[in-house]
């Protein structure tokens, strides 16, 4: 059997038409038609229905489809080892990251492992949320960076890393009176107007817990979708930013504290997740250490960042 017609096969039942699939593979196409074609020829099955320009997948196309996937990820796998096995750091590491992680954490890490691994690429691609483990599954990547709170993990598939957490912030003007030291209750953070992200942020959802925890009712003043407003508004003298430790804030004249529930800091676990049935490369080893060492130092303590 073809692997090249299965992986034509595969691309067309997620792409939906014979256009999109073509441009996705790079290919014509009457070539990508033509394989189809042979497929169902060699199967003796029908695998696709025409509903006006979409392709659908058959009942009998539908089932063939999780057995296509297992096969290629299998095929995957033993070209993986057959490199690693070869030995030498040559290759692509694809990582996949929200774009916070990207600004606050990569735009610096890249560095560092390039010169352990000089003639490796790191190639990135932003996802949150359920995205990260399907394209782990899928094979599209070797690394997720994720929010454990987030969404749960079946152990079995997936193997954790766990990274430095994810604290949540208060950024203020300095001239605002918040208390003394560097933390602040969530109980007396509340009064104070709020800049807040919006519910899609898993540290919005994770501040509601807590403020529904201790039955709180914050005074919010605004909700944004872009991180920087918040710090904009904040700068600007209108309130408190609840923000991720990870946000860069130098480019603002603000005051920073941590949050705390009760005496503890809120944080939310954080980790590098892979996918255990796939081979990774020999360069990829080193790939959760290096990124953990980097962010330590990059936040070694939140103590003393307020005045």
């Amino acid at each position: 059997m073809d692997l090249r017609r299965l992986r034509t096969f595969i691309t067309v039942a997620e792409q939906g038409t014979v256009s999109s699939a073509a441009l996705h593979l790079h290919i014509s196409q009457p070539s990508l038609s033509r394989q189809i074609g042979e497929l169902q020829q060699e199967l003796r099955l029908k695998l696709f229905d025409r509903v006006g320009r979409r392709l659908v997948l058959t009942a009998e196309g539908e089932q063939l489809l999780v057995d296509c996937r297992r096969l290629l990820d299998y095929a995957n796998a033993i070209s993986e080892r057959v490199h690693v096995l070869r030995g030498g750091d040559t290759g692509v590491l694809k990582v996949a990251a929200s774009p916070l992680q990207f600004e606050s954490v990569f735009s610096t890490f890249l560095h560092r492992y390039t010169q352990r691994y000089p003639n490796v690429r790191m190639k990135l691609i932003q996802a949150v949320g359920l995205d990260t483990l399907a394209m782990l599954e899928r094979g599209e990547i070797h690394f997720g960076i994720r929010l454990l709170q987030t969404v749960k993990i079946d152990d079995s598939h997936f193997g954790l890393s766990p990274m430095p957490p994810i604290e949540l912030l208060g950024a203020c003007h300095p001239s605002l009176k918040l208390e003394r030291g560097g933390t602040i209750d969530v109980v007396r953070l509340a009064s104070h107007p709020l800049l807040l992200p919006d519910s899609s942020f898993p540290v919005r959802r994770a501040f509601d817990a807590v403020c529904s925890l201790a039955r709180l009712k914050p005074n919010i003043l605004i909700e944004s979708r872009a991180p920087h407003t918040l710090l904009a508004f904040a700068e600007a003298g209108h309130g408190v930013a609840v923000i991720p430790s990870g946000l860069r804030t130098h480019r603002y004249a603000l005051r920073t504290v941590r949050i705390t529930y009760k005496g503890k800091p809120l944080r939310e676990p954080l980790a590098v997740v892979w996918d255990k049935r796939r081979v990774l490369p020999r360069y990829a080893n080193d790939f959760s250490e290096l990124l953990a060492a980097h962010m330590r130092k990059l936040y070694p303590s939140l103590t003393g960042r307020a005045p």
